[in-house]
């Protein structure tokens, strides 16, 4: 019998009715849809110069990092976050381009725009990713399988760009499958298959299992899904606190969370390198009210106000400091953000050491003033699962 395991029903390794349980209790058809190497795509649609050469968004200045790399910039193992400095290193051809963040977002709004053609539950997760619960068949495609199909071919039409997508019966499976085809392809994990196709794979490609956790857990001997689903509930609650169950759970492919539409927001920020280290007040000051600048668009866009307002700095040494100021009310006005800001950047100023890195974020957000339909198959037959 299953153990009873918080908010799963988590079978015992060697349970031999898990499939059929499955079966019979999934009803989810979950879409994850990830655009290809998204920014740096935009970028050589619109500059056919860019075309075949490796891309790097973001700036090559001595504290720049890459904020995306195009699939030939990929070749060289040139990735998101990585520094400057390294990735023209690592490929001296390497072309950097400005991020234009507004031209990525009108895109994004196109690619949403799609999805919703096809069901009425989108939980973005990005600019540039989104769950779709393809449950109920809106479009009438009769599977899953056909409408990632046809979701894919829409974006490629109307945009010019490619997606690859993943299809499954849970959040974390459809994530995991999405990467399995990419560039430009689909894959779908089967309740039948969910539980043995985790066990195959490295715990580092799971989602929420960083670079520590990661390190963490070969030190423990767990490599591998399989590896993770052999420890008991016990000994990954000694090592993993509150995560266990979470562990515990997506080792045998098991996944309740639903595609949640109404997902609130609880922070917005923005931040920035410069391209020498800073000391001066007035330099230092202006940064900072950059940032509550953009912070402030997207506010005032989303109509979403928060109460604390928090700035980060980074320091030459690469120390990081934070501070924070909570309001009795929102913070609904550009200057009152700015006011805030501005405060808090000046409560660590004057500097001996230079500042690097300063950041804006508001959180603590507060308020200003379908039917179902017959339900839609993963897909047709087992052989599409590998197909693309």
């Amino acid at each position: 019998m299953p153990k009873s395991l918080g908010q799963y029903a988590v079978p015992t390794l060697f349970d031999t009715s898990y499939i059929d349980l499955m079966r019979d209790a999934v009803e989810r058809k979950i879409i994850h849809v990830d655009m290809d190497a998204f920014y740096a795509s935009v970028e050589q649609r619109d500059d056919p110069d860019l075309r075949g050469r490796p891309v790097a968004v973001g700036y090559a200045a001595a504290r720049g990092v890459v904020a995306a790399a195009s699939y030939e910039a990929r070749a060289f193992g040139v990735r998101s976050a990585l520094p400057s400095v390294t990735a023209l290193r690592r490929c001296p051809d390497l072309v950097f381009v400005p991020p234009r963040f507004d031209v990525y977002r009108e895109v994004s709004r196109q690619i949403h725009a799609i999805f919703a053609d096809y069901t009425d539950f989108i939980q973005p997760l990005s600019l540039d990713e989104a769950y779709l619960d393809v449950t109920a068949d809106k479009a009438g495609l009769g599977t899953a399988w056909a409408t990632a199909k046809e979701v894919r071919a829409r974006i490629l039409k109307e945009t010019g760009l490619t997606a690859s997508a993943g299809i499954s019966y849970c959040k974390f499976l459809a994530k995991l499958a999405s990467d399995q085809r990419k560039p430009n392809g689909q894959f779908a994990v089967t309740p039948e298959m969910g539980p043995e196709w985790v066990a195959t794979l490295p715990v580092a490609r799971f989602h929420g299992i960083g670079p520590v956790t990661a390190a963490k857990m070969s030190r423990l001997g767990i490599e591998t899904g399989a590896d993770l689903r052999a420890k008991p509930i016990e000994f990954l609650e000694e090592h993993f606190g509150s995560s266990a169950e979470w562990y515990y759970a997506i080792a045998r492919g098991i996944d309740d969370r639903p595609v949640n539409t109404s997902r609130e927001r609880k922070s917005s920020g923005s931040e920035t390198t410069f391209d020498r280290d800073l000391v001066e007040d007035s330099e230092i000051e202006a940064g900072v009210l950059r940032q509550a600048d953009e912070v402030w668009v997207w506010c005032e866009k989303a109509q979403a106000f928060g109460r604390t307002v928090t700035v980060k700095v980074k320091y030459a040494d690469f120390q990081n400091i934070t501070r924070s100021r909570t309001q009795p009310g929102l913070i609904d006005t550009h200057e009152a953000l700015r006011e805030a800001s501005r405060a808090l950047i000046r409560s660590v100023l004057p500097t001996l050491k230079g500042i690097l890195l300063v950041g804006v974020t508001v959180s603590n957000f507060g308020s200003p003033e379908g039917d179902v339909e017959k339900a839609l198959p993963l897909f047709e037959t087992s052989s599409e699962a590998t197909a693309q």
